[in-house]
């Protein structure tokens, strides 16, 4: 009996993932915040320049609002814009359960690591739907850096209205100070995460259609 012998076919190509990498509502809110926060900076900048806490001042040219009045009201508008948008983000993270999904586990030695590789620039970014430990640690801390903003904020605007956490936050002054080096944070992330964009800048589109761009 003659046998024919059949080699075992390929198991067939696992589909690639279509589902987008950033839900709509995720890039709205996203992009809503950034253009709260740089108006934040900027007027808060021409608003630190009318009374310095320190011995320096910020250029004109890169404040916002021109005099103290209008910068105030530019303040005012991106502070309201920032907290309701950041808390729909919030809530919807929460809700959706991206928060947890996306942000832990969170361990000492996986954060070390990834650092490490980081350092040395041998941390992996092709698969962008993933955050490596040291992303996850740093949008952490923007999300608690941005509380600590607001929360400082509402002691600067309405000191009075606000005693209890006037006083959590140590007074006026120390609020002011807490606020000032809180924003300079949230510069410094501008400024690492901008330079990640641009040694990644699948990460942008990403951020702008939901998808990432297949790869050749």
């Amino acid at each position: 009996m003659n046998r024919t012998l059949i080699a075992p076919s390929a198991a067939p190509a696992r589909p690639a993932d279509s589902r987008p990498i950033h839900p709509l509502w995720l890039r709205l809110t996203h992009w809503l915040n950034a253009l709260a926060v740089v108006i934040l900076m900027l007027s808060g900048w021409r608003i630190y320049d009318a009374s310095p806490l320190f011995a320096f001042t910020f250029p004109p040219a890169i404040t916002l609002g021109g005099w103290l009045g209008g910068a105030l009201q530019w303040h005012f508008a991106a502070m309201w814009l920032l907290f309701f948008n950041g808390l729909l983000y919030l809530a919807l993270n929460l809700l959706s359960g991206r928060l947890a999904r996306k942000f832990f586990p969170l361990t000492p030695r996986g954060l070390l690591r990834d650092l490490k590789g980081a350092l040395h620039g041998k941390l992996s970014h092709a698969d962008v739907r993933q955050y490596n430990q040291v992303q996850k640690l740093a949008y952490l801390c923007v999300l608690l850096d941005l509380i600590v903003i607001v929360l400082s904020g509402l002691v600067l605007w309405k000191s009075v209205q606000f005693p209890l956490l006037r006083e959590l936050l140590g007074g006026y002054e120390l609020a002011r100070r807490i606020h000032f080096f809180a924003m300079a944070g949230i510069a410094l992330f501008l400024v690492v995460h901008l330079v990640m964009v641009a040694l990644v800048p699948r990460t942008l589109s990403a951020m702008i259609h939901g998808h990432a761009p297949k790869t050749p």
